[in-house]
């Protein structure tokens, strides 16, 4: 059945469903909006896994390889201390730079036939009236969502701590950790590479350590400055890099929705959903939207019974991911108590940071009860009745950040 379709937002998600709904019939009446100019993106590098690329080759090859082909890849967390350093070995990780992604995706989905429309904004009360799909793949301020807030049942959980998104022209060869201790707390950042000379590098603090060290008052290029001198250890000599108009110092904020569609508007990628930055899962999590979204409305002929059949499967799918993400975002809160333990100890706990069990039994005895739990079998039925593990999906994921 032939379909028009009108998506608002560029990103991610809403490109890659165009493709997805155009493979799978060339006839269906596709344009992707887009508000911001193209070309023009806020972030740096975002990461995959393994995992992921395997299952986008399974859904288009094309687009697929040419993601495989333009990404860095690493085996290898690693984590500094202080004057500390542990590495360890990890599943696959992939990293690709945001602007290359999105040229990737337009020039596929231009490829096979979506027209795509940049700086147009178009509002909840500018939508196409002839549309038979309008989708909200509009970030997390979407404003088709907010029109109906109260059917979808919106929240928004702002976190505790700060952070701030930057890059640098020091490409990592390993998921990096760095933890530094100053005269007004700890800091630290999560630094990945996404290109030959470029990488990611995502800084976070409490708001204790964040307003005493004087980052709430610093100028951008003071702010900047300060922490190069602070994480000059793993930087190398490498400046930190601003996007421009970039983003400021924030907290991140959660947001779920108790519903994701509304008559035929639907919900897709951020719009409906966010996860902290610290399990590495924003872009995976959206390009997995845009594929369930895609595979209901070629199964179901009645769009409602896709757009339910959509519902039902991403929010299942998301209930241990977003309860990894909240233990993640809860141990990075609660940094101070794992710091000190020997950094192997510390890095161990790192990557079990999803855990529910963990808050609430002492590090040295967790980090003692996982070890013998690795290796008997009753250890491990006890540890599975003391709290449940998270997802297999989620625990591919226990060395990295970054989305």
């Amino acid at each position: 059945m032939r379909v028009k379709v009108a998506c608002v937002g560029g990103g991610p998600a809403g490109l890659y469903l165009s493709i997805l709904l155009k493979r799978q019939d060339p006839s269906h009446d596709i344009t992707v909006y887009e508000r911001d100019p193209e070309g023009s993106t806020y972030g740096w590098g975002v990461t995959y896994w393994r995992a992921l690329l395997d299952r986008l080759h399974e859904q288009d090859p094309e687009s697929a390889r040419a993601l495989g082909a333009a990404s860095v890849r690493w085996r290898e967390g690693v984590a500094h201390v202080g004057d500390r350093t542990t590495r360890h070995s990890g599943d696959e990780g992939h990293g690709i730079g945001r602007h290359r992604l999105l040229e990737i995706l337009s020039a596929r989905a231009r490829e096979l036939g979506v027209r795509l429309e940049y700086e147009r904004e178009i509002t909840a009360a500018e939508l196409p009236s002839d549309a038979d799909l309008v989708v909200a793949a509009d970030g997390v301020g979407s404003d088709l969502r907010t029109r109906h807030a109260a059917h979808f049942g919106t929240r928004l959980t702002a976190g505790r701590n700060r952070y701030l998104w930057l890059g640098t022209t020091k490409a990592f060869d390993a998921f990096t950790f760095a933890f530094v201790e100053t005269a007004h707390g700890w800091i630290w950042c999560y630094g990945y590479g996404y290109g030959p000379d470029r990488g990611t590098c995502v800084v976070e603090c409490a708001p204790g350590t964040w307003t005493g060290l004087g980052l709430d008052r610093a100028s951008e290029p003071e702010g900047r400055a300060l922490l190069e001198k602070l994480f000059a250890g793993v930087l190398d000599g490498h400046p930190l890099l601003q996007s421009p108009g970039g983003s400021p110092w924030q907290t991140f904020r959660t947001l779920t929705n108790r519903t994701w569609h509304h008559g035929n508007l639907v919900l897709l990628g951020d719009a409906a959903h966010t996860t902290h930055y610290s399990i590495g899962a924003g872009t995976t999590l959206a390009l997995e939207d845009a594929i369930a979204l895609a595979t209901a409305l070629r199964e179901h002929a009645v769009i409602p019974q896709a757009l339910a059949r959509y519902e039902r499967e991403r929010t299942a799918a998301l209930l241990p991911v977003q309860s990894a993400a909240r233990y993640s975002a809860q141990w990075y809160e609660d940094l101070p108590r794992y710091i000190h333990l020997p950094p192997e100890r510390m890095f161990a706990l790192l990557g079990q940071r999803h855990s529910p069990l963990l808050p609430h039994v002492p590090p040295q005895l967790y980090y003692r009860l996982d070890r013998a739990a690795g290796q008997l079998e009753p250890l491990r039925r006890f540890k599975r009745w003391l709290g449940p593990r998270v997802a297999r999906t989620v625990h591919a994921r226990t060395v990295s950040s970054g989305d």
